[in-house]
């Protein structure tokens, strides 16, 4: 987006260069991420990390309102809701598309908003990559409010680990070894000395959680959780001890209530920021709009876009049968703001924030940036595509 930062970048790229830093990651952690990792970060122009900031900011503020409980108790599944709830999420990520404002300037426009961890652990690692290969500007960084590597580090350990002993603390999943966030929780692993488990993996005594490793049967005191609740509940076949509706004497990093309420729940919600397009619960409306044909279909309940429609008619949403399950949001069109070696790619930022035990507010921390050349961010619409997939953003100073 820096058109002399770019054109530097693409001239001195190279595969071998890239592929170097595909194997270290690979190498130092015995896995191989199966995603798309972009051949190039993206360099973020001031004025627009500016924006972004603006609205992350803008966004917190309706969600710190104490009137957003009341709003977002709709969005708990109905027999699901786990106890114990924190006061707030522990994570926060706001998902942007980069489109061009009426004067040509970048400007982002919200896509989503989850209350749930994302890739924390797996950024920090890419980032250190992309300087270790490729040369990276002076003032330019991928974490902000001037933290260090270490400091970032220290923010995660706090919030997951605490005071606990790690050996205490578990990451939690549904199968680990076979999402293809996995690299993620081996990081965490390796960085934090916690525990990475599948729910079938836990045994329940009364109101205590144990695992067992080496023989000897651990205490559970915090549980990291990256289950998608949703998702779990889908998968009868699991055996298991270990159910979230129960109360369980465990502290929840990440409760997974807030996975549910914010989330695309959350989104019709919005509607005072300019970076925010306009969305509406379907169930909601008297009519439809006469210009159908720019907004998207959204299930409240489906993960990674499935579900998505995004080239949508009035038949489409007559065959549904739920429609208190869906909302509508308005179109962003994306620009093509990246150059690459064959066609420009479109651009999303996931701006990561940690909101620690007793903070008024989240702090925006980090960052993942994902290119596309296809129609929709996703692995099925860039099949065969190179300089796509998952990056990180290195903003101007």
């Amino acid at each position: 987006m820096i058109p002399e930062i770019r054109k530097a970048y693409n001239s001195n790229f190279s595969q071998a260069q890239y592929e170097a830093l595909v194997d270290e990651i690979e190498k130092k952690y015995n896995h191989r991420p199966p995603f798309a990792i972009s051949e190039t970060p993206v360099f973020i122009p001031r004025y627009l990390k500016e924006r972004l900031f603006e609205a992350c900011e803008e966004i917190t503020d309706i969600i710190i309102n104490p009137q957003f409980l009341t709003q977002s108790e709709g969005a708990l599944l109905a027999g699901q809701v786990v106890p114990n709830e924190t006061p707030h999420t522990a994570f926060l990520q706001m998902d942007f598309g980069i489109c061009r404002d009426e004067e040509g300037k970048f400007t982002p426009q919200l896509i989503e908003i989850q209350g749930f961890p994302s890739l924390y652990f797996y950024q920090y690692e890419l980032a250190r990559g992309y300087r270790k290969f490729f040369h990276i500007p002076e003032g330019f960084n991928h974490l902000f409010n001037g933290i260090t590597e270490d400091e970032y580090l220290e923010k995660l350990r706090h919030i997951i680990v605490g005071d606990a002993n790690p050996e205490n603390v578990i990451l939690l999943e549904v199968e680990p070894s076979k999402q293809p966030t996995q690299i993620d929780f081996i990081i965490a692993k390796k960085l934090l000395g916690i525990e990475v488990l599948c729910v079938s993996e836990l045994k329940v005594e009364n109101r205590k959680i144990f695992y067992e490793k080496n023989g000897r049967r651990i205490p559970v005191q915090r549980i990291f959780n990256r289950v998608i609740f949703d998702e779990l509940i889908k998968r009868e076949d699991i055996k298991r001890e270990f159910y979230f509706i129960e109360d369980h004497d465990v502290e929840w990093i990440g409760h997974p209530n807030w996975f549910f309420r914010i989330s695309k729940h959350t989104l019709p919600f919005l509607k005072k920021s300019q970076y925010v397009p306009n969305s509406y619960f379907l169930n909601n409306l008297a009519s439809l709009p006469e210009d159908l044909e720019n907004f998207v279909l959204k299930p409240l309940y489906s993960f990674a876009g499935s579900g998505v429609i995004i080239n949508l008619n009035k038949y489409d949403l007559e065959r549904i049968k739920d429609p208190e399950n869906y909302i509508l949001q308005r179109k962003v069109y994306y620009e093509p703001v990246v150059e690459t070696l064959d066609v420009n790619a479109k651009c999303e930022v996931r701006m990561l924030m940690l909101w620690e035990r007793g903070k008024e507010r989240p702090e925006i921390v980090n960052n993942l940036v994902r290119l596309s050349k296809g129609e929709m961010v996703g692995v099925r619409y860039n099949k065969g595509k190179t300089w796509v997939g998952g990056s990180i953003g290195f903003f101007e100073e």
